[in-house]
């Protein structure tokens, strides 16, 4: 919630540019930025030089943050954020709130370390951890709330307990919108969107692929969003699923074709063997 309260209702008014900067809830370098220049008037109120002068420690470790806060100075000057005043009280607040974010940071932190040291070394714990987005809380409450996922004979089965599952209603001859069904375990559907939202801001991989994919005629929609929110959670669990009953560690693959790789079909590998 607190998280909302940042990126959906003060720097929409503040400075709404600076939403890009955020990939991540772990970049606590991100949250010591916005506590620092919360606004930009804070940042084109100093020169170029200076602002990448002072603002270099803030940023912490990165090889090309020299371009990074160039791009920052570039943004603030073109921001079309709310002219406010930096010693306001709604800047007060905001940092206050940033305050309390860092804080629920920590003490996840906290929790995730004592969920790695109770699962640690257990075979679908390390398997679930394998899966892009899935971290030690995650894993954990996947593990708590479906038990043992081999129970589920087919990947449907899994998803219906989630309440990722597909339903149409129907009465005679009316046939209503198909839509998620929603009747399933709400605490592993939540936790299958959080994954689906940590996944599609890592690295190249197939569940980022496919949400961009999904959004790719309207990726400022937010319904197209949130369905592709909901078809990549549905398909983390297919794979987390998959993965356990399986016994088997996720392995990320390219789904597009490499260039100069080709496979060959089987008339032509047939024409190769020897008689």
């Amino acid at each position: 919630m607190i998280q909302h309260s940042v990126l959906n209702h003060f720097l929409p008014l503040y400075f709404p540019e600076a939403e890009k900067y955020f990939q991540s809830s772990r970049l606590d370098w991100f949250i010591n930025f916005l506590k620092e220049y919360p606004c930009p008037a804070t940042i084109v109120c100093l020169s170029e030089d200076q602002f990448i002068k002072e603002a270099w420690a803030v940023k912490g470790r990165k090889v090309s943050k020299r371009q990074l806060l160039r791009d920052i100075y570039s943004t603030a000057k073109t921001s079309v954020a709310l002219p406010i005043d930096p010693d306001s009280l709604a800047i007060k607040a905001m940092k206050l709130v940033l305050d309390e974010y860092q804080n629920l940071v920590r003490r996840r932190s906290e929790l995730e370390d004592m969920a790695h040291q109770h699962l640690e070394g257990q075979r679908a714990y390390e398997i679930l951890r394998s899966i892009p987005g899935i971290g030690p809380v995650i894993a954990l409450t996947i593990l708590a709330e479906a038990g043992d996922l081999t129970r589920f004979r087919h990947h449907r089965q899994f998803l219906k307990y989630c309440g990722l599952d597909l339903s149409t209603q129907q009465s005679g001859q009316y046939r209503g919108r198909t839509k998620l069904s929603k009747r399933g375990n709400s605490r592993l559907r939540t936790v299958f969107w959080m994954a689906a939202t940590i996944s599609t801001r890592l690295g190249q991989n197939t569940f980022r692929a496919k949400y961009e994919r999904l959004i790719a005629n309207d990726p400022q929609n937010p319904d197209r969003k949130r369905t592709a929110y909901i078809a990549v959670a549905a398909k983390i669990a297919r794979v987390a699923h998959s993965l356990i009953k399986l016994d088997q560690f996720y392995r990320p693959f390219p789904e597009e074709a490499v260039p100069g790789v080709g496979i060959p079909n089987s008339q032509a590998m047939g024409a190769n063997r020897t008689p």
